[in-house]
């Protein structure tokens, strides 16, 4: 592989728009837009998912501030273009800046925006400005063994299987979780699916 050059987080905070969504830096006063997103469909019920629960959206809120502060993250709420309601949220998380590398997570979105274009929509977005300004070498994902939906849609994005770390983290409840791993490479994404997914979003 060819010599990397690291990446900067940015200080400021972005926000990125386009194909019906803005994703908007997280801040105090989001509470009540994570709450109606995460009680559509009592999302904080699901074993394998960091949805707050109801009364928690505060502390959910000040500890993600809190690792962006430490440059540890980069945290959005996504929101519906037209409405401007919080449908959900995600991350760059797992910053490794001398390798080029991080990670999308903690993506959570209302029940009924499950298995719409979202999803595509947010992570195209996420991906472009990861690879083209951030200059990212390598994106990864990683989603519990049991989450089978959510493997299936990082699939679809075109995203490489890489393994599964055994034993990886605790889930909500106590139990100990197994993580699938997947990546894509900034060659994969000029390559084979930077145009595929656009033309998939703008249809």
């Amino acid at each position: 592989m060819s010599s990397i050059t690291p990446f900067t987080m940015p200080l400021h905070k972005i926000q990125l728009e386009g194909y019906g969504l803005i994703l908007q830096p997280l801040k105090p006063g989001h509470e009540p837009g994570l709450a109606k997103a995460a009680a559509d469909g009592e999302l904080w019920n699901l074993v394998f998912t960091s949805v707050p629960a109801p009364g928690e959206e505060r502390q959910y809120i000040d500890k993600a501030l809190e690792e962006q502060a430490q440059g540890k993250a980069l945290v959005f709420v996504i929101m519906d273009a037209k409405t401007k309601e919080i449908i959900g949220t995600s991350r760059y998380y797992n910053i490794v800046p001398e390798c080029a590398r991080l990670e999308i997570g903690y993506t959570w979105y209302a029940q009924s925006r499950q298995r719409t274009f979202v999803n595509t929509a947010a992570k195209y977005l996420m991906m472009f400005y990861a690879f083209e300004s951030l200059k990212a070498n390598v994106i990864a994902w990683r989603t519990d063994i049991i989450n089978t939906r959510s493997q299936a849609a990082i699939e679809r994005l075109g995203a490489k299987k890489d393994g599964i770390i055994r034993g990886d983290q605790l889930r909500r409840d106590g139990s100990i979780r197994d993580s699938v791993i997947y990546s894509m490479t900034k060659e994969e994404w000029l390559n084979e699916h930077k145009q595929r997914l656009k033309e998939k979003v703008s249809s």
